[in-house]
């Protein structure tokens, strides 16, 4: 991997902390705007081009929100011989969806660093666009200015909307989405101590943030100019701008506009698009993870170089894809068989790996072709499964010390996640047979030869919501205006759902499906000093499914989040707090 050296930023005062920003960036490419110091006058348009760079941000939510989510399971739970520990405190804390407090702010992954890295990266964007309105009347419209002023927008929506879905309520509509509190939308620099965010000023409602995203969006959009940068993977590109806003309207439910979005990033051939996995190069690690990463590949939308220990997270053996555990009842009494068989539906473990990995889907058997011969084992098969593309890239800072940087590259936007946008937004349009075809191109580009058709997905998704291909989904709970749909919809539906998870896993976004749609998620866990497995059951409506401010920003000042415990129906049909733990 080809290095650039790291500079410090720009210093910015920015959101509650009030810290000095710094961030570094990594790249794959010795073709990377380089970056200015924090001595730079902002004083030219090649100046706030290269600004911009450090807009982007150097952590990202994927661990936080893959922990919180339904991928991973404890392998204490699943390996009854394992007592292993997390790999870092808070893990636990984050797969036990309680408060994230126990790391330290240098730590990477964290809420925090997610909170800074973000927040950051719109400060930066917001001196960039007050640096263009002081060198020109009307930046939109000037030829020096215009494509810098386009992506300062794209990167402020696109931080906005990573916070919005991590911090606060999943959109639900606007009646309801008006009284669920946001995030700090900011739109001009510090210049000032001790702003109050907490002030209707900055903290707005989930539905008013949605409003500033889309204004961004579409102050932005059609002043990218992809001729302007060196290697567009690398900055908000026409295709990655087009994807963001696929995305954010899909999330809103503004279908059309999604789908209008969707066409524009993914062309008039979409299968050409598509990752190639075919020809990818599996001579080493490293050749699979270049080729996976190339900046020029179609697929890669925006490729985004951040801190992160995610591959040493899961080779920690903990939290990992892996098989599943049903619950030992031969020593329990129950009243009716009907009671056990309940019992054992709403404690059995469902493996990962059969859900990502080799579960077979609606059109092939086994594991997805593409990922045969790239999947790979911590210690033995008992300790989970992997794909290549987590593996990290390392930058010595000492060699013979053996010490430095972890790196992951991530692709925020793709043409697959795309793709898988465009069809969900078609079944809600009443296109399922639009949306089926582009599922088809899907696993067509997984290496899937037999065609998908609704009587294969009617054949795989046809089991009991909660069951391990049928995401127990509640809609209408989650809002009255979401669409009533047909059975071979919802089947459909489940389809999407599922080669979203496929698609998406280690990039965070299944946590944002599992809130929008007010998925029912199952965690069991065991303690490394503990014999007991615990069960909990996050449901629709629990207000955990709101991340928790971080804690250096409560201490600041900042109103955290509501975490309390509303009462509901639990999974065993008793009335208890939504977040009650039972134990085995």
């Amino acid at each position: 991997m080809k290095k650039i050296n790291k500079k410090w930023l720009i210093s910015l005062s920015f959101i509650i902390c009030h810290l000095s920003f710094s961030a570094a960036l990594v790249s794959c490419s010795d073709n990377l705007d380089e970056v200015p110091d924090n001595r730079t006058e902002i004083d030219d348009a090649d100046k706030v081009q290269k600004l911009l760079v450090s807009a982007y941000p150097s952590g990202l939510p994927n661990v936080i929100c893959e922990l919180s989510g339904d991928n991973l399971v404890d392998n204490n739970v699943v390996v009854p011989a394992t007592h292993n520990g997390a790999y870092s405190a808070w893990h636990d804390e984050a797969y036990m969806w309680k408060d994230i407090t126990n790391y330290s702010t240098g730590e990477q992954d964290t809420p925090y660093q997610t909170w800074e890295a973000c927040y950051g990266g719109i400060a930066v964007a917001n001196h960039a666009i007050e640096a263009m309105e002081k060198m020109s009347d009307d930046p939109k419209n000037d030829p020096q200015f215009s494509h810098s002023w386009g992506e300062a927008h794209m990167l402020r929506a696109w931080l906005h909307f990573t916070l919005l879905n991590v911090f606060a309520e999943a959109y639900k509509d606007d009646t309801q989405s008006e009284k669920d509190f946001g995030i700090p939308y900011v739109t001009v620099p510090e210049t000032v101590v001790n702003v109050d965010y907490s002030t209707s000023e900055y903290r707005k409602s989930v539905a008013e943030c949605y409003r500033l995203i889309e204004k961004d969006i579409i102050e932005g959009i059609d002043l990218i100019d992809d001729s302007k940068y060196k290697v567009p993977a690398y900055h908000f590109n026409k295709n990655a701008a087009h994807a963001l806003a696929a995305r954010f309207y899909l999330f809103w439910r503004k279908y059309d506009k999604c789908l209008e979005h969707a066409n524009a990033a993914l062309g008039n051939n979409p299968a050409s698009m598509l990752r190639k996995w075919a020809s990818l190069n599996t001579n080493t690690m490293d050749t699979r993870l270049n080729d996976y990463n190339d900046e020029k590949a179609a697929c890669n939308f925006l490729i985004v170089p951040t801190y992160s220990i995610q591959d040493r997270m899961m080779s920690a053996c903990r939290f990992c894809i892996n098989n599943g555990k049903a619950p030992d009842v031969a020593n329990m009494r129950f009243d009716s068989d009907a009671e056990k068989n309940e019992y054992i539906k709403q404690h059995t473990v469902y493996g990962t790996d059969a859900i990502l990995y080799n579960g077979g889907g609606p059109n092939w058997t086994g594991y997805v072709p593409a990922y045969a011969g790239n999947l790979f084992i911590w210690g033995n098969q008992d300790y989970g499964l992997w794909l290549f593309r987590v593996y990290e890239y390392f930058e010595y800072t000492d060699k013979i010390a053996g010490i430095g940087y972890v790196h992951m590259l991530y692709q925020p936007f793709t043409a697959e996640e795309t793709l898988l946008c465009r069809a969900e937004a078609k079944l809600f349009l009443g296109d399922r047979e639009g949306a089926i075809t582009d599922l088809d191109y899907w696993t067509a580009s997984k290496m899937v030869e037999k065609p998908l058709t609704q009587g294969g997905i009617n054949n795989k998704y046809n089991g009991e919501p909660g069951t391990q291909f049928v995401d127990d989904l509640h809609m209408q709970d989650m809002s009255p205006e979401f669409k009533q749909l047909t059975d071979d919809e919802m089947r459909v539906l489940y389809c999407i759902l599922h080669f979203r998870r496929i698609e998406n896993m280690f990039e965070g976004l299944r946590w944002f499906d599992i809130k929008r749609y007010g998925i029912t998620v199952h965690h069991a866990y065991r303690g490394p000093q503990e014999d007991e497995i615990h069960h909990d059951w996050l449901k629709w409506n629990d207000p955990r499914r709101v991340l928790q401010i971080p804690q250096n920003v409560i201490n600041a000042g900042y109103p955290g989040n509501d975490r309390g415990e509303p009462y509901t129906v639990n999974q065993s049909g008793y009335q208890t707090p939504a977040h009650s733990v039972f134990s085995e």
